[in-house]
Formats: structure tokens, C-alpha cells, sequence
């Protein structure tokens, strides 16, 4: 399977049409059909539903497209690490943050003063949950993270910053809660609840409320917040979430309230470990040091 017939795929499979790839790639629609036809035979499979006028994905088609993205960008970075060897303050650092104020804010200080120093350099930033963000560091997609704490640190270097999170609530300021300074566990039993999908999270959430978590009502489990802003607004449940999350999406109509006793978990950053990082992430990664230090 050569780099040039992914391509080939990823294009037509993004334009929905050989014609259109074909220009775009500056081959002949039947050099373009030929490759395709033989990549569907090297796999063993079919790829494309083709229409009268569009083409789409199988199954298996969707399968090759998100492994030939991944493959297409790490040899891409591949290739650009070996064109920036010579240039120690170039090239392009990966960054994946979870989504939430203070991390962006954290990404935005760390990426503005490294800048300051190093203006060659350019940002790939994703934004997501943690085990995303862990899954692209594990496959070589990113090569820094900015995650919270728990976290399972066997496959990572990390740095734990100053930053922390609380815990707690997002619920409608016309609930009852709202009244409240702070919840404790008893404060939320029976009510609707909407908890992050993430085990560790779970764990986590569920040693703050003990034995009452056995009581619980959950009738939504989410990755990102954003997914569930809209429910918590129409009064279907209550999340539980960081503060800096309630922060970024902020809404007249709903109010973060604090656990007590007070739940806080760290802000860290993370690489992986037994992996050659390129040199630029390298130096970002010592500049941070420093900085912490000072």
C-alpha cells in the first residue's frame, strides 16, 4: 500500500467524486479509478458505494479512511522533522488540551511567551477528552498533552502545574442547588445527573460521594461538555463537571456550584515516554521546565 494510492483515497473519499479528485491531483479520471480499483483489491474489500453523481464510504471504506489520515500525518510530520534538523527553532509542535478555560489559558501563556523566542515556529493544537488526547500521544499524532489529574502516568513523562480545578455542579440558576454555596453528596441524591464518560472520572467521582453513589440518578453519560450544555439549560439534568469547563460555556441560565468537601484535580502536561520527540517540542518542553522554575 503506497502513500501516494492514500492520497489518492483520502481526496476522492473528501470530494466525493473521482472527477473532482482527479483534477485536484492532476491525474486522469481512469489513472484515479485504476488505483482505486486496485487498492479495493489489495485489501480485499470494497471501499467505495458509487452513485450516479456521488461516491461514499462503505464500512470499511470510513475504517481505511481513518487509518490512511493517521499514517498520511505522521509521515507528513516525519518528513518535516527531517527538513527542520538543521533549524532547532522551526518546525511544528503538536498540542492536544482537553476542553476547558484554564487550559486553553495555560496553552495560550506557554504557546505567547515561547513565541516571544522562537517566532519561526508554528502550532497543530486539538481540543478534546482526555483519552483522545492520550490516544493521538500513544500513535505519535501529537506529542504533547495538557490533561487533569487521575491519569495513568506508566507511558508518560509529566510536569503537574500550579493550576488546579474544582469540582462540582452546572445546573439551572433557578434550581434549588442554585441556592446552595456548595453541594454535598447527599444534596444529589435523586437527582437527574449527567456525568463524563471517562472511568477514571468515575472513579474519581464516585469515591467523592461514597456510599451514596450506589443512589445515584444517572440518565446521561457525555465526553464533551459541550454535548450536554443544551440539557442542563432545559432543566433534563444536572452535570458534573470542572469549574473551567462551566466557565467556557458560559450561560445566563446556569450557575457552577462546588462540591464539598472540596474535590480539586491538577492540571499536567504529558509526553510520551520511550519516543524521540522532535527537537522543537524538545525545546518547548525544557522552556516550560525553566519557566516552572523561575
Amino acid at each position: 500500500m503506497e502513500l501516494r494510492v492514500l492520497r489518492y483515497f483520502v481526496t476522492v473519499a473528501r470530494m466525493e467524486s473521482i472527477t473532482k479528485a482527479a483534477e485536484i491531483l492532476h491525474v486522469t479520471q481512469p489513472t484515479l479509478s485504476r488505483q482505486l480499483a486496485d487498492l479495493e483489491e489489495e485489501l480485499g474489500t470494497q471501499l467505495f458505494i458509487r452513485g450516479k453523481k456521488r461516491i461514499s464510504l462503505t464500512e470499511d471504506g470510513m475504517l481505511l479512511l481513518r487509518r490512511a489520515e493517521e499514517i498520511l500525518a505522521i509521515s507528513d510530520r516525519t518528513v518535516q522533522e527531517f527538513k527542520d534538523r538543521n533549524n532547532l527553532v522551526g518546525g511544528t509542535i503538536s498540542i492536544g488540551s482537553i476542553e476547558a478555560l484554564t487550559s486553553q489559558q495555560v496553552l495560550s501563556k506557554m504557546i505567547t511567551a515561547f513565541n516571544s523566542e522562537y517566532p519561526q515556529v508554528s502550532y497543530h493544537i486539538f481540543t478534546g477528552i482526555g483519552d483522545d488526547i492520550k490516544e493521538k500521544l500513544d500513535s505519535g499524532l501529537l506529542e504533547i498533552g495538557i490533561l487533569l489529574e487521575p491519569i495513568n502516568y506508566e507511558k508518560y513523562h509529566f510536569i503537574r502545574l500550579q493550576q488546579t480545578e474544582r469540582w462540582g455542579i452546572l445546573t439551572r440558576t433557578s434550581s434549588p442547588l442554585a441556592q446552595k454555596d456548595h453541594v454535598r453528596p447527599r444534596d444529589l441524591i435523586g437527582e437527574p445527573l449527567m456525568m463524563s464518560s471517562r472511568i477514571f472520572v468515575q472513579n474519581k467521582i464516585a469515591s467523592w460521594f461514597g456510599d451514596a453513589y450506589a443512589d445515584l440518578h444517572i440518565v446521561a453519560t457525555f465526553t464533551l461538555i459541550s454535548n450536554v450544555i443544551n440539557l442542563a439549560e432545559t432543566g433534563f439534568g444536572t452535570a458534573v463537571c470542572i469549574e473551567g469547563v462551566s466557565k467556557q460555556h458560559y450561560s445566563k441560565d446556569l450557575c457552577f456550584i462546588p462540591f464539598y468537601p472540596e474535590l480539586k484535580s491538577n492540571y499536567v502536561i504529558v509526553w510520551k515516554k520511550h519516543t524521540t520527540m522532535n527537537r522543537t517540542s524538545t525545546r518547548f518542553i525544557q522552556f516550560i521546565k525553566h519557566t516552572l522554575k523561575a
